[in-house]
């Protein structure tokens, strides 16, 4: 699975933006979804996951009540509609798919947990 997170670019702080993460050659409508984010100089870190019926949602703490993670089966595409950004959210995010037979439980918050991951777009949160 090729996943493609595009939607990043420079905003500024308490402004919108919305990632989309997409696959090509496979469908992602089975796989759980995660996005993490990595800030220069730091770990990367869970942001968000959703299941394959887009039920279930989980976040991080740091981002609950301002991101929201979604699917779209139909256009095969997951998406992170991110609000009140603040400039401590400047990272490369990157979304990542694990697949149904993985046999792992909900939610999966660990990047160990995705075995498939996208290239990363920048978000930069202006001050």
């Amino acid at each position: 699975v090729q996943l493609q997170a595009s939607g990043g670019g420079l905003v500024q702080a308490g402004g919108p933006l919305r990632l989309s993460c997409t696959a090509s050659q496979r469908t992602l409508s089975s796989f759980a979804v995660g996005w993490f984010r990595q800030a220069p100089g730091k770990e990367r870190e869970f942001v968000a996951t959703i299941t394959w019926s887009g039920g279930s949602t989980y976040y991080a703490d740091s981002v609950k009540g301002r991101f929201t993670i979604s699917r779209d089966n139909a256009k095969n595409t997951v998406y992170l509609q991110m609000n009140s950004l603040k400039p401590e959210d400047t990272a490369v995010y990157y979304c990542a798919a694990d697949p149904p037979y993985s046999g792992r439980s909900n939610p999966r918050i660990g990047s160990d947990e995705y075995p498939y991951w996208g290239q990363g777009t920048q978000v930069t949160v202006s001050s």
